[in-house]
């Protein structure tokens, strides 16, 4: 088959769109307040480092270190607390009781459902 240069033209045009798609894209440098944060463990591209509610703002290393360190506190018992979850929706339970009346351990349900098997008192001791 004959070509004309227009069908050149638009399969030059076509060769050139794919190439582009398989480009590396530019990434933009953005600016931001907490530059001094920056270089921290955990700041990663593209985001950088990243304090959407901004509780950051003006804060020195030591403010930086007390959130850091409240983080993972956090996330560890959070961490227990799944592991608690699994453990008693496995079946096992702690031995004896739970309070002087003699409820054990066992007794109470699983998740949300155990907080009505807990005593008033029990509950406002937790809170």
């Amino acid at each position: 088959p004959q070509y004309t240069p227009k069908m050149k033209l638009i399969i030059a045009a076509t060769l050139a769109a794919s190439a582009a798609a398989f480009a590396p894209s530019q990434v933009a440098q953005s600016s931001t307040a907490l530059n001094a944060f920056e270089n921290e463990v955990g700041a990663q591209k593209p985001l950088g480092f990243w304090d959407p509610l901004n509780l950051l703002d003006g804060a020195d290393q030591e403010r930086f270190d007390r959130l850091r360190y409240v983080e993972v506190k956090h996330g560890r018992i959070a961490m227990l607390a799944v592991l608690g979850h699994i453990t008693t929706a496995s079946g096992t339970h702690l031995s004896g009781a739970i309070d002087k009346a003699g409820h054990s351990f066992s007794d109470v349900h699983t998740g949300l459902a155990g907080l009505s098997d807990i005593p008033t008192n029990g509950l406002l001791q937790i809170l």
